[in-house]
């Protein structure tokens, strides 16, 4: 085993935001495993191309063939699972996606991490870290006055995708119960930045807003987020990989609650001033439309224990991280236009345009 760790789904927004940070600031070695689904996109990592410490393998995390060989080749000393299907409307027209890849796909990583791991040395064992990368939507839905969610709040995922995340939570729980196996897990809250596919509330408004086009709003937009920039995240979970106690569970987040509709104004308001239109607001482009089955009204974390422990915050505030988000968004729009394509033009009308506006 080396200074090597295996990253799954290292393509997507935040598994590729992971991947960059931790090779450029020399980390070491990454093999970097990818299906390339949609939000999947090999530009993501094109600051890193060439680089001797990444290694891409585009592969589904349910192939045991291509993992073992992997494992037998590269001898990691960690793997970090970000691959997941990970979005809730997604979820809701085609659930039997989010089965396979994260409940099943989770299902066999772990089965070929086993027998590698059992093959290692007693120092070497106890080295090794598996890091489950989770999701807060996995513990439900609050109301406004619920205290945030901590780690030892149940679970009680209300959409196919949170299931189907709760699940692989699970599987990875009992392997550390059942087979000894060093397991972490963090729970975060909705993450945004760089490399976020438009299909996502932030992307998606400003994306939209420069095309003059429609900005969608489910409901009456009070549904209320944590915010968290993504290289936040980043930095949490190299935290937790290198200082969290194995078999335990970290909620991170980045301490800014905003309902929808707040985000979408600051957004509308932050573009109002860097590309002003001659007349109006971005605001006027704002459309309310019938709100998703199964929306869960409120999401919060609180964080403590990983700053208690670990000594981890955010960085950043929200205000901060989304100057940042826009103005990378303004400088990378040959980006955005790649990744806007014809499969996205038609998942937009499939989820957007069929609702009636309220």
């Amino acid at each position: 085993m080396n200074n090597c760790i295996l990253v799954t789904g290292g393509a997507g927004f935040i598994g590729s935001n992971f991947v960059n940070s931790w090779v450029k600031q020399g980390f070491g070695k990454v093999v970097n495993v990818d299906k390339l689904t949609y939000a999947g996109n090999l530009e993501n990592l094109s600051g890193i191309q060439g680089n001797e410490d990444h290694v891409f393998v585009q592969a589904d995390i349910g192939d045991s063939k291509v993992i073992a060989e992997l494992l037998k080749e590269h001898e990691p000393k960690a793997i970090l699972n970000f691959a997941a299907e990970s979005h809730v409307d997604r979820s809701i027209h085609a659930p039997g996606e989010f089965i396979q890849t994260n409940i099943v796909g989770t299902f066999n990583l772990l089965e070929e991490v086993r027998p590698y791991w059992n093959g290692l040395n007693e120092r070497e064992q106890g080295d090794f870290r598996f890091l489950q990368v989770s999701t807060d939507e996995v513990y439900g839905s609050l109301t406004a006055d619920d205290p945030a969610f901590k780690e030892t709040n149940p679970y009680e995922p209300n959409s196919p995708y949170s299931a189907s995340k709760a699940a692989s939570d699970h599987l990875v729980r009992a392997y550390h119960h059942t087979y000894g196996m060093p397991m972490l897990t963090t729970n975060c809250s909705n993450n945004y930045g760089p490399y976020h596919f438009p299909e996502k509330l932030i992307p998606l408004i400003i994306h939209n807003a420069l095309n003059d086009k429609d900005l969608p709003i489910y409901g009456d937009g009070s549904n209320v987020r944590d915010w968290l920039y993504v290289e936040d995240h980043c930095s949490a979970i190299r935290c937790v990989l290198e200082t969290g106690q194995v078999g335990e569970t970290y909620n991170i987040g980045g301490w800014n609650e905003m309902s929808n509709l707040e985000v979408v104004h600051t957004l509308c308001d932050m573009l109002d001033l860097q590309r002003r239109k001659d007349a109006g607001s971005y605001r006027d482009q704002i459309t309310y439309v019938t709100d998703r089955p199964g929306h869960d009204q409120r999401y919060a974390i609180d964080a403590t224990k990983i700053e208690r422990e670990l000594g981890w915050k955010p960085a950043e505030t929200f205000k901060t991280g989304i100057e940042k988000t826009v103005a990378w968004y303004l400088e990378n729009q040959s980006w955005v236009e790649n990744v806007t394509s014809g499969e996205y033009q038609k998942w937009v009308g499939k989820n957007y345009q069929a609702r009636e506006n309220v």
